[in-house]
């Protein structure tokens, strides 16, 4: 059996809020012993509402934040937050909800794209140029865009660049935090076509966070709902989708309106029936 690309055993997270005159110290815990297996090629949703913990989880699988206790394991290592080695570093990735905020505005695209292997890799300048042109091309950008900064492309475009941006190194997966929810609906559509897209080419392994079920329809192969912390329901994205077992994923899929690809290309052609 194959050695799975992430394993999340136990993972908890807890913050200590100091206390005032009128109020006791307290411990609050974002994430209460979270635990699952994503095998390679394969797309985790964690689906919850804001505060859930999901973006707490997703900080300490990238290994940003260190976890109150619990392991990490990623391709067979333990992954340590406070020590974490190039080689750790090289196999995680994370995509942001705002593209534009994780771009620096005064470097050109082609050294955005250029920098992890600048600074992970002993890769000549030629070799790293070409990766980065070669790596535009795959999000649906061109040689053109090479040498023009951030500011001069639009927000999908931006999403485009830090999902290149993020496969330079060639990670084992990519945590993609809400990567469409600040897009227009037809944009966000082109992303997830875009992001399923690269997974069969490349094989790649994604943790897809959203607050949004129906888009986690489109994109999932297994869905995992938080609340307050806790994973109130996890299996299949079949099995979740036909046969919600929790009150909370039940209440979820009625408040959350239909996002998903096919819903998004039905709506913009009819607004565009309207307008003509």
């Amino acid at each position: 059996m194959a050695t799975p690309v992430l394993e999340v055993r136990d993972l908890k997270r807890e913050y200590h809020t100091s206390g005032g005159l009128f109020r006791p110290a307290k411990v609050v815990q974002a994430v209460k012993g979270v635990s699952f297996t994503l095998e390679k090629g394969k797309t985790l949703a964690v689906v919850g509402e804001s505060g859930c913990g999901k973006s707490t989880l997703a900080r300490m699988i990238t290994l940003i934040d260190a976890p109150t206790s619990g392991e990490i394991i990623i391709d067979g290592i333990p992954a340590d937050a406070h020590h974490v080695t190039r080689e750790l570093r090289q196999k995680v990735q994370i995509v942001f909800q705002n593209p534009y905020g994780s771009l620096n505005p005064r470097q050109k695209i082609g050294d955005v794209l250029a920098e992890p292997l600048l600074l992970n890799t002993n890769m000549p300048a030629a070799e790293r140029r070409e990766r980065a042109m070669a790596m535009l091309v795959k999000v649906g950008l061109g040689p053109e865009h090479f040498n023009r900064y951030p500011h001069m492309f639009s927000g999908g475009q931006r999403q485009r660049i830090a999902i290149a941006r993020a496969l330079m190194l060639n990670p084992s997966f990519l945590v993609l935090d809400e990567p469409v929810s600040a897009l227009d609906l037809s944009v966000q559509a082109q992303i997830l076509n875009l992001l399923k897209d690269l997974q069969d080419e490349f094989g790649l392994t994604y943790v897809f966070i959203s607050h949004d079920l129906s888009v986690v329809r489109y994109i999932a192969d297994e869905v995992m709902v938080m609340y307050f912390g806790d994973v109130v329901e996890h299996g299949t994205r079949d099995a979740v989708f036909s046969a919600p077992q929790h009150e909370y994923t039940r209440t979820l899929f009625a408040a959350t309106p239909r996002a998903d690809v096919e819903s998004i290309k039905a709506r913009i052609a009819r607004k565009a029936a309207l307008a003509g």
